[in-house]
């Protein structure tokens, strides 16, 4: 049996084995490798150098002690010489060394066959997530873009409704200013002739007087001012239109609908302009002149 640390021609078992033959398993010097490959038997063995042969034992059969250098395809299993011709007798052989070398190069080409298919689903499963980001970028793109047209027409709405109400509120205020210019004309009307009675009432009681009460009195009449119920109405035609939260169209939805819808509107009247007309040439004059 070969010796691998050794490494000594088995043959001469005097010079180095530098040759290693597969078939017989044995190290072989250059004489004698030249003589074994020149005999009609052995000379298709194949020979490797002996540096590269690694160094194990043979395997030993159980039954018989000898070395294995068959293998039964029947039963599957490495067998001895003594096997083949006794409980073997008659089934299917290979030699050893060719069913290591056929179990080798099958399961190189099977690995390489699986590396080759694995490296190209991962090549696969790559554009697969490169594909996949961007149509994930694509609808996040296009939810922001659609996100900032929303955006944009609520501000615009929000910008117009805001523009309305101010717009809205500026003319009723014009309104309850006017109204509040004018109520304040009345009331320093009222106080004047409130002056010329208290005069009035320091002078003699003649024709003279009577005919100047008789005056103030169709002044005080003509006299006007803002009633309360001007000012709730004038406050009641202030509305906010098209300005509804969902909250009240459901509830306008559940109440029952009216016979009329109008607004209620009031023009705001000239009041406490003129105070006074005179009887012979019927010019009107103010209070304050």
């Amino acid at each position: 049996m070969a010796q691998a640390a050794s490494k000594t021609c088995e043959i001469c078992v005097s010079a180095s084995g530098s040759h290693y033959c597969l078939e017989c398993e044995q190290y072989f010097c250059e004489n004698c490798k030249g003589f074994h490959k020149r005999q009609r038997v052995t000379k298709h063995h194949q020979f490797q150098s002996s540096s590269d042969v690694i160094p194990e034992g043979k395997s030993k059969c159980k039954d018989h002690n000898e070395d294995v250098s068959f293998v039964c395809n029947t039963c599957n299993v490495a067998v001895c010489s003594s096997c083949v011709t006794g409980s073997h007798l008659g089934h299917a052989f290979s030699k050893l060394l060719d069913s290591i070398s056929q179990l080798k190069e099958t399961n190189t080409t099977d690995l390489r066959s699986k590396v080759h298919e694995a490296t190209q689903n991962m090549k696969q499963i790559e554009e697969g997530l490169k594909a996949f980001d961007v149509k994930v970028e694509g609808i996040v793109k296009a939810i922001t873009e659609e996100g900032t047209k929303i955006k944009t027409m609520v501000d615009k709405c929000i910008s117009e409704k805001i523009a309305s109400v101010k717009d809205q509120s500026r003319k009723e205020r014009d309104k309850l200013t006017k109204l509040l210019e004018d109520t304040q004309m009345d009331l320093k009307a009222g106080r004047d002739l409130d002056k010329k009675i208290h005069e009035l009432n320091k002078t003699r009681n003649d024709g003279k007087l009577l005919q100047s009460l008789q005056k103030l009195t169709d002044y005080i009449a003509k006299l006007t001012s803002a009633t309360d119920n001007d000012v709730k109405q004038l406050f009641g035609n202030y509305i906010i239109s098209e300005m509804r939260t969902q909250q009240t169209m459901n509830r306008e939805r559940e109440l029952p609908s009216p016979k009329s819808d109008y607004k209620q509107e009031v023009n705001t009247k000239e009041r406490g302009r003129y105070l006074w007309k005179c009887k012979k040439c019927g010019k009107e004059e103010r209070s304050d002149k």
